[in-house]
């Protein structure tokens, strides 16, 4: 989804979010509860996966279909190494 106007735009806003209540208030308006859930399962699943948790403890964990952990595995070996970049992000301010 490179070089796509709209797209950018939409990233730019998000940085421009400044607090987790902002944050909440912008996704709530611009996103169902099921497609926030469903962001959520999977940064939690790759979180899970770089702990080197196996498909089906994951599964149970967080309800995600092996299908859904596989995509996620398959973006944390090959993809553009976002997910690596936010989970160690996240790591900093744990």
């Amino acid at each position: 989804m490179k070089n796509n106007v709209n797209v950018d735009t939409l990233y730019k806003a998000i940085l421009k979010l400044k607090t987790v209540e902002e944050c909440h208030n912008f996704f709530d308006d611009l996103c169902t509860i099921m497609e926030i859930e469903s962001m959520s399962q999977r940064l939690l699943v790759a979180k899970l996966l770089s702990k080197n948790e196996v498909y089906s403890e994951i599964a149970k964990k967080t309800g995600a279909s092996t299908a859904t952990i596989s995509r996620v595995a398959r973006c944390l070996n090959h993809g553009a190494e976002g997910y690596t970049m936010i989970l160690e992000r996240l790591k900093e301010d744990e």
